[in-house]
C-alpha cells in the first residue's frame, strides 16, 4: 500500500507539472500576442502625410520700419494668410504679441517684426 501510494503521489506531481509548464507556456504566448498586438496598434497611428500637390509654405518673420499712414490691418491684409489665421484680427493679435505692443497702435518710424509665409525655402 504505501509503494502504490508514493507511485500515486509521484504521478500527480508530474501531471502537476505538466499542467504548471503548460499553463506557463500559454501564458507567454498569450503575453507575447498582446505585446505584439499592442505594438502594431500604437505604432500603426499615422500623421497625415502632406499630398505632393498641396504647397509646402514656410513661417518667416521680417523686420519692418513702420511708413507714415501704416495701419496693422494693413499689414494683416499684405501678410495675413487665410491659409493660416481665420481672421486679419488673429494676424493682427500674433503681431501685438511679438511686438509686446499694449494696443493696435504704431507710429511712423516704429520698428516691428511681421510673420509671413513663403513657398520658397531660405536655409
Amino acid at each position: 500500500m504505501n509503494a502504490n501510494a508514493s507511485e500515486r503521489r509521484i504521478r500527480n506531481n508530474r501531471i502537476k507539472r505538466r499542467r504548471e509548464l503548460r499553463h506557463r507556456f500559454i501564458m507567454c504566448i498569450c503575453t507575447f500576442l498582446l505585446i505584439v498586438t499592442f505594438s502594431s496598434l500604437f505604432f500603426s497611428f499615422r500623421t497625415k502625410a502632406q499630398g505632393r500637390d498641396e504647397e509646402v509654405l514656410y513661417k518667416y518673420y521680417k523686420s519692418i520700419v513702420v511708413e507714415d499712414g501704416d495701419t496693422l490691418w494693413n499689414y494683416a491684409c499684405q501678410y495675413g494668410e487665410e491659409q493660416y489665421y481665420d481672421t486679419h484680427d488673429d494676424y493682427i493679435k500674433e503681431v501685438i504679441r511679438i511686438n509686446t505692443l499694449s494696443d493696435d497702435r504704431i507710429t511712423a518710424g516704429q520698428h516691428l517684426i511681421l510673420p509671413y509665409y513663403s513657398a520658397e525655402f531660405i536655409g
